[in-house]
């Protein structure tokens, strides 16, 4: 463990973060050469890792809850951004990156974290009151901002009317901040790693519990990393956009590859989890990044709307909405045993796949 601050901040994990800033200074809004975006992709893949290593540092539940609030909101100032610029075809990039954003974590993350802890250690095993409270504050909010726009009448095509986004908003905060009070505070413990006898795991064997001084640096560097992954994500997005139209895929592909580039931190330390047979943290990585996109994004969406011009579409077609039906059905049943065969995972992974060659064939 490092002890001296020196000593800390020499590390990679500490350098990385402040490059990638300095990077995204001095490349945010230019033509890049693809030699400089290569660069920008090797920074942006040591920034993922070092915010890994960051959000370990601070400890569950807390490392899972600041990494998925930090990647959300940064990713909510570039919809926003994005929203301002774009006009009217940018109408339903909200909803898509949210609906991109639960797909990837409940069945992308999900599956991989439930498929590598199953191979490794027989079974995975999780809490199911924690993980099930989860998920229902997911479905709900996803239904809530993403399908009922679908079927109301106040406002022509899916759409909310102002009263109805208010709502929404006002709802999808609520919901949100009961979860994290639920993490935090009143029942902590549904949120924390299990043995396989179903005993709580509140102290970690193999790592003593950071400074002060300690977890607030890896907070700061966390918050720089991230920074750095979102703003490097969109600088390199053209250089995506032209690939993906040279291969003749649809536009939306290039959602989805953002996506998975700015969710690639929780990706990977949720696979670390499940291979260290925490699944549990695993899952809050997951489930709180969806409800974080959710939560954070409908409010700021609807914040924004008062001033930016053009529609605002959040009602799903209607093949994601059997897709997002299916989703909750699955994790459902996955959830209520409190523990999954790597069947369950490769149900979960299929829906992903299902969701990203829809993406490709619509």
């Amino acid at each position: 463990m490092i002890t001296r601050p020196r000593d800390f901040l020499t590390q990679w994990t500490a350098v990385t973060p402040v490059i990638a800033v300095v990077l995204l200074v001095l490349t945010w809004g230019r033509d890049l050469p693809g030699a400089v975006v290569a660069v920008l992709t090797v920074v942006l893949a040591a920034s993922v890792l070092a915010a890994v290593h960051h959000a370990e540092v601070v400890g569950e539940p807390f490392g899972s809850l600041v990494l998925a609030v930090a990647v959300t909101v940064i990713e909510v100032a570039l919809i926003v951004t994005l929203m301002a610029d774009g006009g009217d075809k940018s109408a339903s990039l909200a909803r898509d990156t949210v609906f991109a954003a639960v797909m990837i974590t409940c069945n992308g993350v999900v599956g991989l974290s439930l498929l590598v802890a199953s191979l490794r250690h027989g079974t995975a095993v999780f809490n199911p009151e924690g993980t099930g409270a989860a998920l229902a504050t997911v479905a709900t909010l996803a239904t809530l901002s993403l399908v009922l726009p679908t079927f109301t009448t106040s406002a022509p095509g899916p759409e909310f009317s102002p009263v109805q986004l208010t709502f929404a908003a006002l709802s999808s905060l609520v919901l949100y901040g009961l979860f994290i009070a639920t993490l935090t505070v009143r029942h902590r413990d549904y949120f924390l790693p299990i043995t396989r006898q179903g005993e709580v795991i509140t102290v970690e064997d193999h790592a003593h519990a950071p400074s002060a001084r300690t977890a607030l640096t890896s907070l700061t560097l966390l918050a720089l990393a991230l920074v750095g992954v979102v703003g490097l994500a969109k600088g390199v997005s053209p250089t995506i956009e032209e690939g993906v139209a040279a291969a003749g895929l649809h536009h939306a592909v290039v959602g989805v590859i953002i996506a998975l580039l700015v969710l690639l931190p929780e990706t990977i330390a949720a696979v670390r989890s499940a291979r260290r047979d925490r699944v549990q943290t695993s899952l809050n990585l997951a489930l709180g990044s969806a409800m974080a996109s959710i939560g954070l994004t409908i409010p700021a969406v609807a914040l924004a709307s008062v001033w930016l011009s053009g529609p605002l579409v959040l009602g799903l077609s209607s093949v994601h909405m059997v897709l997002l039906a299916l989703t909750v059905v699955v994790a459902s049943l996955t959830v209520v045993p409190g523990r999954a065969t790597p069947l369950q995972g490769g149900v979960h992974l299929v829906l992903f796949a299902a969701y990203l060659e829809l993406a490709v064939n619509p």
